[in-house]
């Protein structure tokens, strides 16, 4: 009978360096893979405005998150835009932008009739209400031109 020159492993023996590596990297792998990718998920921009600066999570409270994300939903920053346009150009042009938006991205439907009031009342406020009742037309259910009167009184 011959026997191997190769020393045998016996069931239980703890083996050599290359298997203590392993048992090692199988416990602290999966942490440091959990941690790493938590942490690049708190530094991502989940706001959508590219000039906002990046913040850990442990930089703000949840509650000031939410009242960000809040206050710069869609609509608000689609309205905020319209109403600076509207201080260049006429409440044609910016009635027309809004109806482009709206046919752009329809998830603003519901929201139309709020931000042509608003712009109702900016125009009014600009313009003056006589002025500004000339451009109303049918975008968003004549929000328009209620925005217009509510400013008037």
């Amino acid at each position: 009978m011959k026997h191997s020159t190769t020393p045998q492993t016996r069931r239980g023996h703890r083996g050599g360096p290359a298997r203590r590596i392993g048992r090692t990297l199988a416990l602290v792998l999966p942490v440091v893979l959990v941690l790493s990718g938590t942490l690049a998920v708190t530094r991502v921009n989940w706001t959508g405005s590219p000039s906002s600066s990046v913040l850990a999570a442990s930089d703000v409270s949840s509650a000031e998150v939410s009242a960000k994300t809040v206050s710069r939903a869609p609509q608000d920053v689609l309205r905020d835009q319209l109403i600076t346009e509207l201080q260049k150009k006429d409440p044609g042009v910016v009635l027309t932008h809004l109806q482009q938006a709206v046919n752009g991205h329809p998830s603003l439907a519901r929201h139309c009739a709020a931000i042509a009031r608003s712009l109702g009342q900016a125009a009014a406020r600009i313009y003056g209400v006589p002025r500004a009742q000339s451009y109303a037309r049918p975008v968003c259910d004549t929000s328009f031109a209620s925005g217009v009167l509510a400013a008037r009184g």
